[in-house]
């Protein structure tokens, strides 16, 4: 008997009640995805901000990433080689390249490239 006392046996009370609870989560699904929206375009523009567009110029000096030392690891082996001069770079992504006698020039893909900053003058021998 005790237990009936603690029941609300009134419908539109109880319909009322639940209808609040079931808007209160809605509301809470709102707020938590619009929190998470708002987290992920943060994150984006932080990692944006670090990207830089890398543009070649007919004459640059760049450093070509070999992949082929992936298959074949050395701990020390540097992965780029170079440098070689952009002979012709399309907006395309893809660079014409000059070796570095200048003889032969062969095509790559534009994401395999980055600018050499090294100098460029003539190297002396330190004894």
């Amino acid at each position: 008997m005790w237990a009936l006392k603690r029941l609300n046996l009134d419908w539109v009370e109880a319909a009322k009640l639940r209808l609040t609870q079931l808007n209160e989560m809605e509301e809470f699904c709102f707020h938590a995805y619009e929190s998470a929206a708002v987290y992920k375009e943060r994150k984006m523009f932080v990692h944006d901000k670090k990207i830089f567009k890398r543009v070649f110029k007919s004459g640059d000096l760049v450093l070509l990433f070999n992949s082929r030392l992936k298959l074949f690891p050395g701990k020390l082996k540097s992965k780029w080689s170079g440098p070689f001069k952009v002979v012709n770079a399309s907006p395309f992504v893809a660079a014409e390249l000059a070796s570095e006698d200048g003889l032969r020039t062969f095509k790559v893909n534009g994401h395999r490239i980055k600018h050499y900053l090294g100098t460029n003058g003539d190297k002396h021998l330190v004894e």
